[in-house]
């Protein structure tokens, strides 16, 4: 039997934290160079800025806001690194004595010409962790295909038009079907949407509609595409019972990052990982749909477990209204047994 397609999850995704010091340098121990960082300013508010080895590391994404890609060789970040990544001295990720956080992934290191769908993409895909980055030019038309190199099918993809100034961040979630959307810049619930084209993603193509936000014509597109990897990533659900007591979340490994967002109704999308929160019950949270500082009250947050995560608390971003359904993105500190048969320690 096998616990997990990988024994060492740190190889392909890793949190690192500093405090900044107004120095151009570079920001190590990652222990890889990342394919895509997402930063954030955790000591105040601050756009949780996205950077990816296919766009450019001086052209930024913010999943906060629907503007559109701003490219400065100053203010985000300068470089992928061989250990991490470069911030400038006069820049947004280093103000002297502000504290930060970044989630970075491993994809290829390099890109790829894909030609699987009707729009050619260039694509950097690590099919062993199951995450690949996307980049696409639209053709405005319902239906188009775009390949994205995993093998499988994704269980989420992220699509952001980086030349438009208002369009949503749209997200594909295969618990929620390819008719309904979540927008990752709003804590709107979950709604009907044709931007996937109703087409659920192959192991080869993802389906869009002729919409801007996931297809605009002529516009430069982004994508983010995870497969689930047993030991490693899990992408799923849960029914909230608005007790103390919450639901114990199976995932086959000691989380090391975890999303939650209530699909059922309005709430932000909740962010919390063992970096910023290293010991239960975890309750430092961030939100990738607003630029908020980190917030560690105790009205909300899980304990991270050797195999799962366990809702503590019954507020309605984690664990609302009786049969309220959630959705939650998670991703490996430890698998609970290794390949070997090695199991997992609990906090």
């Amino acid at each position: 039997m096998a616990y997990t397609d990988i024994d060492k999850p740190s190889d392909y995704f890793n949190t690192v934290l500093w405090t900044g010091d107004g120095t151009t340098k570079d920001i190590t121990g990652v222990g890889f160079q990342p394919d895509l960082v997402w930063a954030k300013k955790r000591s105040a508010a601050g756009y949780h800025a996205w950077c990816d080895v296919v766009r450019g590391g001086t052209k930024t994404i913010f999943s906060n806001a629907s503007i559109a890609e701003e490219t400065s060789a100053v203010d985000w970040i300068l470089s992928f690194a061989s250990d991490g990544f470069g911030v400038n001295s006069a820049g947004n990720l280093n103000q002297s004595s502000a504290t930060y956080v970044a989630w970075n992934w491993l994809a290829s290191n390099t890109t790829a010409s894909n030609t699987d769908g009707s729009i050619t993409s260039t694509v950097s895909a690590n099919t062993t962790s199951g995450f690949s980055i996307v980049s696409y030019t639209g053709n405005g038309s319902a239906g188009a295909t775009i390949g994205h190199s995993l093998g499988v099918a994704p269980s989420m993809f992220i699509i952001k038009n980086r030349s438009s100034g208002t369009t949503d961040w749209a997200v594909y979630n295969k618990n929620l079907g390819s008719g309904n959307k979540l927008l990752l810049n709003s804590s709107a619930s979950s709604s009907a949407s044709s931007y996937f084209n109703s087409t659920s993603p192959t192991s080869t193509v993802f389906s869009v509609n002729d919409s801007d936000t996931s297809n605009g014509s002529g516009n430069s597109m982004i994508a983010y595409c995870f497969a689930e990897k047993k030991g490693f990533s899990k992408f799923g659900s849960y029914v909230a019972n608005a007790d103390n007591n919450g639901p114990m979340i199976y995932l086959g490994f000691k989380p090391a990052f975890v999303i939650i967002k209530r699909t059922s109704n309005s709430n932000p999308w909740i962010l919390l990982d063992n970096k910023r929160g290293s010991y239960n019950v975890n309750q430092s949270k961030l939100y990738p749909n607003n630029t908020d500082a980190e917030n560690t009250d105790t009205s909300n947050g899980i304990d991270f477990l050797s195999n799962g995560f366990k809702i503590r608390r019954n507020n309605t971003e984690i664990n609302g209204a009786s049969g309220d359904t959630f959705i939650y993105i998670a991703f490996a500190e430890n698998p609970f047994v290794t390949s070997t048969g090695i199991p997992a320690c609990a906090r």
